[in-house]
Parts: structure tokens; C-alpha cells; sequence
């Protein structure tokens, strides 16, 4: 009898997020390497996508209570999720997921190992009871570290958090993290320093790559001469939207414009600082299908990410392999020494703003557009794509994920 990997993960295929597409990989993976694989998840809510619900498509197992998919062979139960705007609303349907997908998890038979990603924080302490319940390995992936990265840093509720986090921690059979800077935050909080493993994320490069590209809708991407920055993705609060705001306003006499693709709560403050500021030469543009950004990463001659000061040392944008895979180089503004930071400084595939005064940095952006050439950027991006294709293609990366497993069943 092959062994058994239960996927319990917030989002899964055929939501259309990054982390979705990670792990559809990682099912894949292991289910390439003789692995029976089953994902307990959510119906899409991040950002559904049309084409990808027409080739999955979700039936009604109980209904009520959850749906069943099939993703390449692979069997995916989705319990009801929505995105309400309410508050109340959003705890309660996250606590049902909590309930609904446990009683699941307890009727799924014969599970060797259960891979979760944060966040949620609490997934971690829901699979170290099903561990116990059903005798099987518990891996928790940090892919952002909690409760760090909420605002508040103190009072019982973060107290709480801490002792969950440990816990999750030291019961673990293995914990994996993203990179160094991610392991050296969380390590000291181990009693056994030997259970946390850095795995990176990683590339589709067969779909992300400079070859494939096809005709975009010049309606929406114009064909024009202008130096094109574009950022495509979660318009939320881990990016600072303010230094583009003022970037876009001091470089309006340039031949420079800029594009913003996704939604999120921050896309309502960049369309009232276009209207409020007249920033004519700023985009903000619904999602696209995922099978046109390499073309739309390949319009671009700039992918642009500025990290909130709040979050930066807590996260890292797995954007950053596919924009690197496509050829294209970045201008980021962060911190010192904080994980994206950490990662592009030294491949020659980033401009890269760590200047902490406000104006400085825009005036630092500012002139570099003005200066750098098209030869650079060019050669920055082509760096990029020698660096994917050495360490952080899909094939390279989920291999690690398959030995892992190997290693403590």
C-alpha cells in the first residue's frame, strides 16, 4: 500500500493565488513519486477564476457542507468559504472551515504525514490534534511568521499566540521555512533546532519563462516607447503604496508609466490618489489570467515591489522567482538586511532602495529611472533568469519536500 499525504492547506487549486499554484506542484510531486495524495482545502474565495473552475469543477459531496474536485488524479474536498466584508461574518466562516475540515481530516484513512503552510497559524495546531488522533507525521511550512506579523505585539491574545506557535514548533515532526533570514528569526524558539528545515519557494518555469509570450490586448497594454513598471498581484497592506504614489507624481515629465494589476483592500486608496492627484501615467488594472503574465511580465521593462516597513522582515513575495524567471529585473524598496533583500543583493537582478527617509527614497527611484538604460535592465534580468534556473525550479525545490518526508516516516 502506497503512503498517504494529506494536503491541509486555506487555499488550493482552482483558487487563483500564489500560494495555490505552490502547492499544487507539491501535490503533484508527490503523487509523481508513488505518494497517494488527498487535499483538504476551501472553495475558491481569493480570487476565482472562471477558466480554471471550467476545468475543475467543484460537485457537491454533502451538500452543505463541503464539495469535492479532482485535481490530476488527485482528490480535493473544499469546505464553503466566502470573502465577506463583514468582520463577524469572516470569524464565523473561518471558524466553520476549522470545525468542518477537522471532522474531515478524522474520517480520511490511513494518513502518513499531513503538510500544511501558514497562515493560518491555527492550521498548525489543528493537524498536531489530527497527528495524535490518527498516529501520523505533522509537517508545518512558515511561509509567514505568526503572530509576528500582526500589528500588535503585545497583550493575552498575542501571549496565547506565542505559546500555539512554540507548540506547533516543538510537536512538529518538521517544521520548513522560506530562507535564512526566516530560520534565524524562529530558530531559537525550538527545543530541538534540528526539526526546522529551509526549503525555498520555487518556479513553474514551463509556464514562467521568456519564450512564452502571445499578443496582449493593446487596449489594455498599449504598444508605446515609455519605460514601463508594472506590479501585479495582492493590492493589501505588505505593500507600501505611498512611495509609489509619490514616484509616479515626481516622474510625471518622464516617459515612464506604471501599472498595477490585482485588487485588495489598498486598491481603493491608489484610484483616490490618481483621481486626487491627476497620476494619468498610473494603471490600476483588474487580475489577468495566469496564462498571460509571462506576456504581461514580458510588456514590462521594470516589476516593481515595495515592502510595508510593518511587514517586510515577516514575508517574501514568491512573485519575485516568477518575475525573475521571465527575464525581467526589479526595483524594490525595503529594509536592510530583510528577506527579499537578503536574496536578490547579491545576483545583480534588483535595484535596490534601503533608504529609510521617505523623500530620499523616492528622489533615489526617481533618478534612477531617469539614468538607467535599457541595456542594464536587460542584463539585470537575464542575471535573474541564470539564478532560477539554477536553484528554484519546481522540479529542483518539491524534490526537497519528497525527501523530508522520506526522512521522517
Amino acid at each position: 500500500m502506497s503512503k498517504k499525504v494529506l494536503i491541509h492547506s486555506l487555499i488550493f487549486s482552482p483558487d487563483g493565488v500564489s500560494t495555490a499554484y505552490l502547492y499544487n506542484d507539491i501535490a503533484l510531486r508527490f503523487q509523481k513519486e508513488g505518494y497517494e495524495v488527498v487535499v483538504l482545502s476551501t472553495t475558491p474565495h481569493f480570487n476565482v477564476v472562471e477558466e480554471q473552475l471550467a476545468k475543475q469543477p467543484l460537485k457537491w459531496k454533502i451538500p452543505g457542507i463541503y464539495k469535492e474536485s479532482n485535481f490530476h488524479g488527485i482528490k480535493v474536498m473544499h469546505v464553503p468559504q466566502k470573502k465577506f466584508k463583514s468582520t463577524a461574518l469572516r470569524i464565523l466562516g473561518f471558524v466553520y472551515w476549522h470545525i468542518i475540515s477537522f471532522l474531515l481530516g478524522l474520517c480520511i484513512r490511513n494518513v502518513s504525514v499531513i503538510v500544511s503552510p501558514s497562515p493560518p497559524l491555527s492550521i498548525g495546531m489543528l493537524n498536531l490534534i489530527l497527528g495524535k488522533l490518527k498516529g501520523c507525521k505533522v509537517i508545518y511550512n512558515v511561509q509567514e511568521i505568526y503572530p509576528d506579523i500582526l500589528k500588535k505585539k503585545t497583550g493575552p491574545i498575542i501571549a496565547c499566540l506565542k505559546k500555539v506557535e512554540r507548540c506547533i514548533y516543538n510537536k512538529s515532526a518538521a517544521i520548513t521555512t522560506i530562507d535564512d533570514v526566516f530560520y534565524n528569526t524562529i530558530v531559537s524558539r525550538f527545543e530541538d533546532p534540528n526539526k526546522l528545515h529551509i526549503i525555498p519557494n520555487f518556479v513553474d518555469t514551463d509556464l514562467y519563462n521568456p519564450t512564452n509570450v502571445e499578443p496582449l490586448d493593446e487596449n489594455i497594454f498599449p504598444k508605446t516607447d515609455s519605460l514601463k513598471l508594472l506590479y501585479a498581484g495582492n493590492i493589501g497592506h505588505a505593500q507600501d503604496w505611498r512611495p509609489l504614489v509619490a514616484l509616479v507624481d515626481k516622474t510625471k515629465d518622464l516617459n515612464v508609466e506604471y501599472f498595477v494589476i490585482g485588487m485588495g483592500v489598498q486598491r481603493s486608496y491608489l484610484e483616490q490618489q490618481k483621481a486626487e492627484k491627476g497620476l494619468d501615467k498610473l494603471h490600476v488594472l483588474d487580475y489577468q489570467p495566469r496564462h498571460l503574465m509571462p506576456s504581461i511580465l514580458a510588456y514590462s521593462d521594470v516589476q516593481f515591489i515595495f515592502m510595508a516597513p510593518e511587514m517586510e522582515m515577516m514575508g517574501f513575495p514568491s512573485k519575485v522567482y516568477t518575475i525573475m524567471a521571465c527575464e525581467r529585473p526589479l526595483l524594490i524598496c525595503s529594509g536592510d538586511k530583510t528577506p527579499i533583500v537578503n536574496f536578490t543583493k547579491d545576483y545583480n537582478c534588483a535595484k535596490l532602495i534601503t533608504e529609510k527617509d521617505f523623500d530620499k527614497k523616492v528622489d533615489e527611484m526617481a533618478q534612477w529611472l531617469a539614468s538607467v538604460s535599457r541595456e542594464e535592465l536587460q542584463k539585470m534580468g537575464r542575471n535573474g533568469y541564470d539564478v532560477i534556473q539554477r536553484y528554484y525550479t519546481k522540479e529542483k525545490v518539491t524534490k526537497q519536500y519528497v525527501d523530508l518526508v522520506n526522512k521522517i516516516l
